[in-house]
């Protein structure tokens, strides 16, 4: 969408192909259908957050930053908040007035847009693009074709993997997709007699082979297949990455983030004394949440029944350990469609990082997420939708960008 409209707003004859009855079906239920639109960090922690992709993105964020995104939906009628972490979110919490903006502003820059059009192929004759032909083989001419079908993540919404295909047509290497910002599952059954529990301020970290590899502070929520919620799908890359490589991964949580070993401990000391009458199981009330104290026990091995002035220095370790380091082994990510993003892609090695056109075919040109770049949550994979977008848009246009 941001692609067609800025094409047109640079004088081109531009016709968006939508597969789905509308554009911006996976845009209106980003952001849990809220829509963080981008993140208020500076460019080096944009670039920061999609790791060995960053530096492929920096000319485009140059071009067109998240300052600049948030003006320009500003200015189409859609007042933007900052929340907790500099995410941006239209003020109403509603995608869907982001979705209503963008198609009524590329309406009046002249995008024509024809829907449920599902492209087969590219047209290319010697290594220049002449067009695109569709599955009821009706044939579209054209100078310039951005390919900007996204990933593999919610197919329901469009994203099929096509656009890796017609890549792949056009001789294009295709970083193997898979899923990222996707919800883990773990071994046992701990995560499923917790599900449900959502758990704020927690620390996570993510161990490969017992060695720490990553580590996020957040939110999180027990699921009845595993970890799921905010401070996990930052932590998922890492672990799908160590799973690809067949190493041992485990997720590890600190519940008392706030607390060093010492601390924690001289707070454990004194509640017991305290309330040395009170059994252990009456003692974690004021610990953990109701559904944790189960558990606990369980994996503590401390009887519940035992009085607080009765618990050891040795059992006052366990537990002191337990809420520092409560380990769940992970066994496997949620399958790809069920993913936020797509990571995997088109090889930004055969794009030009200025004008996101194709180093292969003349006239080709890419946007987001169908290429090889993906970020952690809180905007800035949109924002990198978003500019590429702008990018490839003005650049098809005939837009000389490469200064």
């Amino acid at each position: 969408m941001m692609a067609s409209g800025q094409a047109a707003a640079m004088g081109a004859d531009t016709l968006l192909l939508e597969k789905m009855h509308r554009p911006g079906r996976k845009l209106g239920i980003t952001g849990k259908g809220r829509c963080n639109i981008t993140n208020v960090a500076s460019l080096p922690d944009f670039i920061a957050h999609f790791g060995p992709g960053g530096k492929f993105l920096r000319q485009a964020f140059y071009r067109f930053s998240n300052d600049e995104l948030m003006a320009f939906f500003e200015e189409l009628g859609v007042p933007l908040v900052v929340e907790r972490g500099g995410r941006v979110f239209p003020a109403s919490g509603q995608a869907r007035d982001v979705v209503d903006a963008l198609t009524e502003w590329m309406r009046r820059q002249g995008v024509k847009v024809r829907q449920k059009v599902s492209v087969e192929s590219l047209l290319v004759e010697d290594r220049k693009i002449r067009g695109v032909r569709d599955s009821g083989g009706e044939t579209y001419s054209a100078d310039a074709v951005i390919i900007s079908t996204g990933g593999m993540s919610y197919p329901a919404t469009g994203s099929t993997g096509d656009g890796y295909r017609l890549a792949r047509s056009a001789g294009h290497s295709i970083v193997p997709p898979r899923p990222a910002l996707v919800p883990l599952e773990t071994a046992g059954d701990v995560a499923p007699r917790l599900q449900g529990l959502s758990m704020r301020n927690v620390s996570a970290g993510v161990l490969v082979e017992g060695r720490k590899q990553g580590e996020a502070f957040g939110e999180m929520i027990f699921t009845h297949f595993g970890l799921s919620g905010p401070v996990i799908l930052t932590l998922s890359g890492k672990v799908t990455e160590a799973l690809n490589m067949g190493k041992k991964v485990a997720i590890s949580l600190d519940l008392k983030p706030a607390l060093d070993d010492r601390t924690l401990d001289e707070r454990l000391l004194r509640d017991f004394d305290t309330h040395g009458k009170r059994t252990f199981r009456t003692l974690l009330k004021d610990l953990l949440p109701g559904k944790l104290i189960p558990v606990c026990m369980s994996l503590t091995k401390i009887s519940p029944e035992r009085q607080g002035h009765q618990i050891t220095a040795r059992e006052r370790e366990v537990l002191r350990k337990w809420l520092k380091d409560f380990r769940l082994e992970i066994t496997g990510t949620r399958p790809l469609p069920e993913a936020i993003i797509t990571a995997g892609g088109v090889d930004t090695g055969e794009i030009n990082p200025r004008t996101m056109a194709s180093y292969l075919v003349e006239g080709l040109y890419f946007a987001g997420e169908v290429m090889d770049i993906n970020a952690d949550t809180g905007g800035y994979n949109l924002q990198g939708a978003f500019s590429t977008g702008w990018l490839a848009g003005r650049s098809a246009a005939g837009v000389d960008l490469e200064e």
